[in-house]
C-alpha cells in the first residue's frame, strides 16, 4: 500500500473535528460577554424613572372583564408570592431597563416556579415540563431565568426559610440551568432535541439525591403522591366535577362568578345567539390549526360551554370551558379556550411575527415543550359584545398535576429548583442556540453569582411593590372584593 493510502486510512480512523459552525456559534456567545459582562446581569437597582407598578396593573385591567378584575387583585393580595405570580408585566418592564445578552430564545415570559408541573404526553407518559405560555415571546434567554430564580427567593421568604436555605434554592435553579445548557451544547444534535424529564427519570433522580443526602424522604413521598394524583386528574374526573344533567341534557354547572354558563351571559347581555351554531363554526375553523389531516376532534360534537375564571395573572381575561361528546354522553371531552392578549414582553421587545395572539401562544408552546397536547390550537372569535378576540385552545385536565413548592422542606425546594432550572434550559436549548448560550455562560461562576444577586434584590423590590399594591387596595384606588370571594 502506498503512502497516500496509509494517510487516507489514518484519516478514516481519526475522530472528526467539531464542525466549524458549531465552534463559531459558541464563540458568538463568548463574544457576547464583551457587550454585556455576566456581572452586569445583577443585582437589580431600580432606576429613578421606574414605572409605577400599580399604574401598570390598572393599564392591564382596561382590556379585562371589569367585574372580574377585583377578583384578580384579591388573589394577588394573598401574599408577596401571589402578587409576584400576577406581576409578569411589572417584571418585564423592569427587565427591559437592564442590559441583556442579546441571545434570543423563545421565552416562556412567566417562568415562575408554579408554572412547572406534570402532564401527560400523547404517548400517555407523564413528563415534567413548563405548562403556561400566555406570555411567550422571543427575547433574551436570561429574562426567563431571572423570573424563575427570583420566584424561589420570593417563595422561600414566604415559607420562612433561612437566608442560607433561600440562597441554596436560588443557586440550585441557576446551576441546574447552566449544567443542562452545557450538556446540551456538548451533546449530539438529536440527543439535545429529544431530551426530556419523564416520571421514571424523576423517581430515579430523587432517589439518587436522597442517597447523597441532598433530598429527604419527604421529597420522594411527595413525588409519588403527585404522580398518582396526576394520573387520576384526567378528563373523566374533570367531567364529574364540572358537568351535570340539567333538564335531561349535559350541562356545565354554574358556580358564579367563577363558572357562568354561556346562556346566562347571553341573557345578561340581553342578546340572542345560537351558541351551538356559533361553536360548530368555531370548531371547524379551530380544527384547521391542529396537527394531522384527520384528528380525533372530528368525531366529537358540541354540547355546552361556560366562562370560567382561572389562575392569578390570567384573571379577568376571557376563558371558556367547552363540553363535547364522542360516541355517547359517557365519552366526553372538555376543552379550555383562553383569551390570548399581546404578550407583556411585546411592548419592550418589538412586534411579533404572528397576526393571531393565540397562534403566538401555540407556536411558542410547541417550540418550548418536549411534547405538546394534541388538542393545542388557536382561533379568532367574535363575542356576544361584537368584539373580535384571539384564543388558544387545549384539553382541560389531562394527567395534569404538580408538587406544591410552598409546602416543601428546604432540601425538597432546592431539588425542585434544580429540576425547574434544568427544564427551562431544555426549552431554551430547543428554541434558541444552545451553543451560543453555553458560550456566554462559560465554565466559571460569574453568571451564577450575578443571577443569584438579582434574585435576592428583586425579591426586595417585589416586597416594596406588594406594599404599594396593598395600600392602593386599602385606599380604594384599586377595586377590592370581600375575602370570602377570593379562593381560586
Amino acid at each position: 500500500m502506498d503512502a497516500g493510502a496509509n494517510t487516507d486510512a489514518r484519516d478514516l480512523d481519526a475522530p472528526d473535528p467539531i464542525a466549524p459552525d458549531f465552534v463559531a456559534r459558541r464563540n458568538r456567545g463568548r463574544q457576547g460577554r464583551a457587550r454585556v459582562p455576566r456581572s452586569a446581569q445583577g443585582p437589580w437597582v431600580a432606576p429613578s424613572d421606574r414605572a409605577d407598578p400599580v399604574a401598570l396593573l390598572e393599564e392591564q385591567a382596561v382590556t379585562r372583564i371589569a367585574e372580574i378584575v377585583p377578583l384578580r387583585y384579591a388573589r394577588m393580595s394573598e401574599s408577596p408570592f401571589t402578587f409576584y405570580r400576577g406581576g409578569a408585566l411589572l417584571m418585564a418592564s423592569d427587565l427591559a431597563t437592564m442590559p441583556h445578552s442579546g441571545i434570543t430564545v423563545q421565552l416562556c415570559g412567566d417562568a415562575h416556579l408554579s408554572n412547572f408541573g406534570l402532564f401527560g404526553t400523547p404517548e400517555r407518559q407523564l413528563v415534567f415540563d413548563m405548562n403556561d405560555f400566555d406570555e411567550t415571546f422571543p427575547g433574551p434567554f436570561e429574562w426567563d431565568l431571572k423570573r424563575l430564580a427570583a420566584s424561589f427567593a420570593v417563595a422561600g421568604r414566604l415559607r420562612g426559610f433561612t437566608a442560607q436555605e433561600i440562597s441554596e434554592c436560588v443557586t440550585s435553579a441557576v446551576r441546574g440551568y447552566e449544567v443542562t445548557i452545557r450538556s446540551a451544547a456538548d451533546a449530539p444534535v438529536l440527543d439535545a432535541w429529544y431530551d426530556r424529564f419523564d416520571a421514571d427519570r424523576a423517581r430515579q433522580r430523587i432517589r439518587t439525591e436522597r442517597s447523597r443526602r441532598r433530598a429527604d424522604d419527604e421529597a420522594v413521598e411527595r413525588l409519588d403522591i403527585a404522580l398518582k394524583k396526576a394520573r387520576k386528574r384526567d378528563r373523566m374526573r374533570a367531567f364529574a366535577k364540572l358537568v351535570g344533567v340539567v333538564d335531561g341534557r349535559l350541562r356545565i354547572l354554574a358556580d358564579p362568578p367563577l363558572i357562568v354558563p354561556v346562556e346566562d351571559l347571553i341573557a345578561q347581555a340581553e342578546g340572542s345567539v345560537d351558541d351551538a351554531a356559533a361553536m360548530r363554526e368555531m370548531l371547524d375553523s379551530y380544527r384547521q390549526t391542529l396537527p394531522g389531516r384527520r384528528h380525533p376532534l372530528s368525531e366529537y360534537r358540541y354540547r355546552h360551554m361556560a366562562r370560567k375564571v382561572v389562575g392569578v395573572g390570567s384573571v379577568g381575561t376571557r376563558a371558556w370551558v367547552i363540553l363535547l361528546s364522542g360516541r355517547d354522553d359517557g365519552d366526553p371531552l372538555l376543552l379550555q379556550a383562553k383569551e390570548a392578549q399581546p404578550s407583556v414582553l411585546e411592548r419592550f421587545l418589538g412586534s411579533g411575527t404572528q397576526t393571531n395572539e393565540g397562534e403566538r401562544v401555540v407556536e411558542g408552546q410547541r417550540a418550548m415543550q418536549a411534547s405538546s397536547d394534541i388538542f393545542l390550537g388557536w382561533q379568532q372569535v367574535t363575542g356576544i359584545d361584537g368584539r373580535t378576540r384571539d384564543f388558544y385552545i387545549r384539553q382541560l385536565h389531562d394527567w395534569k398535576g404538580g408538587i406544591d413548592p410552598l409546602t416543601m422542606t428546604p432540601r425538597g425546594a432546592a431539588l425542585y429548583a434544580r429540576v425547574c432550572g434544568e427544564t427551562l434550559a431544555r426549552a431554551h436549548a430547543r428554541s434558541g442556540d444552545r451553543l451560543e448560550i453555553a458560550g456566554y455562560l462559560g465554565r466559571g461562576r460569574a453568571f451564577e453569582r450575578a443571577i443569584s444577586a438579582f434574585a435576592h434584590s428583586y425579591a426586595d423590590q417585589n416586597e416594596r411593590d406588594f406594599d404599594d399594591f396593598q395600600r392602593a387596595l386599602a385606599s380604594g384606588r384599586l377595586p377590592s372584593l370581600p375575602a370570602a370571594e377570593v379562593s381560586p
